[in-house]
């Protein structure tokens, strides 16, 4: 009984995570997001969360547009609200924690720097570009 409940609560998990990915992205395309990128990091133990999803702006006027837009479109649509988020002050890099989901709305020049999909080279990635 107890391997059962664990299994449903995974899948319900990764279903709630599946729709919280589709609107995330589909927020980001709606404000012209560029290099849109999940990475799954369930098989990484070290990993903070099971998914990020990346994406980048040409301005930083972009990026806050982008990053408030998501946290409105993901309450308005799955009633999810963030655990926590950071960097709206700048908005070089917003991340925004749904905390088994974490987005990073970056500038394009910050994310060529960080290069955080090389720091997370052994996720799996996707393209949602």
């Amino acid at each position: 009984m107890l391997a059962t409940r664990r299994k449903s609560n995974s899948v319900a998990r990764l279903t709630k995570n599946s729709k919280i990915i589709k609107a995330i992205i589909h927020a980001i395309q709606e404000k012209k997001g560029n290099n849109i990128v999940s990475l799954d990091l369930r098989k990484i133990p070290e990993a903070v969360a099971d998914f990020f999803i990346i994406c980048d702006a040409s301005s930083t006027t972009q990026v806050k547009a982008i990053a408030d837009y998501v946290e409105v479109h993901l309450k308005d649509e799955l009633g999810e609200i963030p655990y926590h988020h950071e960097g709206h002050q700048a908005s070089q890099w917003v991340i925004t924690d749904y905390v088994n989901v974490v987005v990073h709305v970056m500038h394009s020049e910050t994310r060529k720097f960080y290069r955080l999909e090389e720091m997370w080279s052994d996720a799996v990635g996707e393209d949602h570009t």
